[in-house]
């Protein structure tokens, strides 16, 4: 049988990691293969229109399945290959692009051309695999990604929690520690008056679980109605608190506190995926395609730095997204917490992704000065180091620059300006230093949280009530909202390692936090 490499799978070790052997040839495990959409000229049409800023009546799930979905002649080729080495086809679906195969080791070694290895890295073992993925003639053209034969840790979340006193920094500016609910947020950043009603907010989780006594005790706290609540399970992971609120739970519970505070009678779909890349793109996927629960906005705090990704996962998380928003809907994701580098000691700035997608609302973070009534002053979010935390921020190496950030330039910390070439990030901002964080209640624990994690779904929120008061799904907002610098507070003072923030959009804080009430009022939003 003749095979071809697919384009961008290519996989390495994890740095630092060493091969232990070959992987247990008997070990069952379950691969995602994404198909090539239906009628691509079309989707990049309706793509091109909104991002002109034309508003299109978005396409249902049901439309966007038929006409944008993979078509019948491919997934019976899949099939086709399936049966052909003894795979078994555990899950299809067209709107999705989806066929997730099962096998063994051996069975997937054969069918690929790889050799799955099993590997030792300081964060554990994990099974790996190195150079590119192979397919057969026939599907080399229909299959654009194979994921989850390497089941390393994708995506970290993006949260911080308060553990001690405020050290001194060095910024004359920097407020002083204090902390705020959700609700006094939405106060701050005068959101509309409105409740999410009508509307789903969708939350991506990569592990952990919330407790509902931790959810009665925080809204009943609040008082606000608790909202409703749902669990979806994504390729066999479900919803487990750990009992640790610095692990994963931290991460669900701050999404669900923040995002159901400032949306009450929003209904809220937390989707459990294994932190992989294959369950990270299908919770993805299920949450966008999902027809029972219909989320209108997803809001998502899992990242890590573009170089932690394949090209093929990066382009099939883009593809998703794209989908969202033909369908009207808006994914906020946290731009990272460790400044200019995202965390990579390699010497040079990186941005993490999936916020780094120019199809995502990529959410960087500010450190907020004021009362529990009226914002003082607002700077970038850095605690001085990327260890201690700091906004991500800076320009992709792998996606090109959107045509609402034409004309736009960086400036450096040594005060280079230089022209905006790929993708900027992060579009937006919201109060993020835990130092004037989040009152969160997890794994029965009070404490104070901050990170880009929470500005995700506090802009969901936010969003969640905007779709409510226009009666319509926003969805692709950035060619809105660029143009109309009203909408938001310009944060012009601070710096996140590489970047420094100045007048208009910047590359640590985007076009600034939000002034609700104006961005609801922006035509056509």
């Amino acid at each position: 049988m003749n095979r071809y490499p697919l384009k961008g799978s290519e996989r390495d070790l994890l740095p630092g990691a060493r091969v232990l052997g070959s992987a247990d040839p008997n070990e069952r495990l379950e691969v995602s293969l994404i198909l090539r959409t239906g009628d691509p000229p079309a989707l990049r049409e309706r793509m091109a229109q909104l991002a002109r800023g034309e508003r299109l009546t978005p396409l249902s799930r049901e439309e966007f399945a038929r006409e944008h979905g993979a078509n019948e002649p491919d997934l019976a080729a899949v099939r086709e290959f399936a049966r052909s080495q003894g795979l078994a086809v555990v899950q299809e679906h067209a709107g999705r692009r989806t066929v997730v195969l099962a096998g063994t080791v051996s069975q997937m070694n054969a069918a690929f051309g790889i050799q799955l290895l099993r590997c030792e890295h300081a964060a554990g073992t994990y099974r790996g695999r190195q150079g590119a993925v192979q397919l057969p003639q026939g599907l080399q053209d229909i299959v654009v990604a194979v994921l989850g034969l390497d089941n390393r840790p994708q995506a970290r979340p993006h949260f911080r929690i308060r553990t001690g006193p405020r050290k001194r920094k060095s910024r004359a500016a920097s407020p002083p520690a204090t902390s705020f609910t959700p609700v006094q947020l939405a106060s701050l950043y005068n959101f509309p008056a409105s409740d999410g009603r009508g509307q789903c907010i969708g939350l991506i989780e990569l592990g952990g679980g919330y407790r509902p006594q931790d959810l009665s005790a925080y809204f009943g706290h609040l008082g606000l109605p608790l909202p409703t609540v749902t669990a979806v399970s994504v390729d066999h992971a479900v919803n487990q608190p750990t009992g640790d609120s610095g692990g994963p739970d931290g991460e669900v519970v701050l999404d669900i506190e923040v995002s159901g505070a400032i949306a009450p009678a929003a209904t809220l779909a937390v989707y459990f995926a294994p932190n992989t890349d294959a369950g990270f793109l299908d919770a993805v996927t299920t949450a966008i395609h999902d027809t029972v629960n219909r989320p209108s906005v997803v809001s998502i705090s899992w990242g890590s730095a573009e170089p932690d990704w394949t090209p093929q996962a990066m382009t099939a998380m883009d593809e998703a997204f794209q989908a969202a928003l033909a369908m009207g809907i808006t994914v906020c994701v946290a731009a990272g917490d460790s400044g200019a580098t995202d965390g990579v000691a390699d010497g040079n700035n990186h941005v993490d992704f999936p916020a780094s997608s120019p199809h995502a609302l990529a959410c960087g973070g500010t450190s907020l000065n004021a009362t529990q009534t009226a914002i003082s002053g607002e700077v970038v979010w850095n605690d001085g180091n990327p260890a201690a935390g700091a906004t991500g921020g800076g320009v992709s190496a792998f996606f090109a620059l959107p045509p609402w950030q034409d004309g736009m330039d960086t400036t450096s910390v040594q005060g280079t300006r230089a022209p905006l070439t790929n993708r900027g990030v992060p579009d937006v901002a919201g109060d993020a230093d835990p130092n004037t964080g989040y009152q969160v209640f997890v794994d029965g624990v009070s404490a104070v949280f901050g990170g880009t994690s929470a500005v995700a779904p506090l802009w969901a929120g936010l969003l969640a009530r905007i779709n409510t008061l226009t009666a319509r799904r926003a969805g692709y907002v950035q060619p809105l909202l660029y143009p109309d610098n009203g909408g938001f507070r310009d944060i012009t003072k601070g710096n996140n390692g590489g970047y420094q923030a100045s007048a208009g959009w910047d590359a640590c804080t985007g076009l600034g936090s939000p002034k609700g009430q104006q961005l609801a009022a922006i035509q056509g939003l």
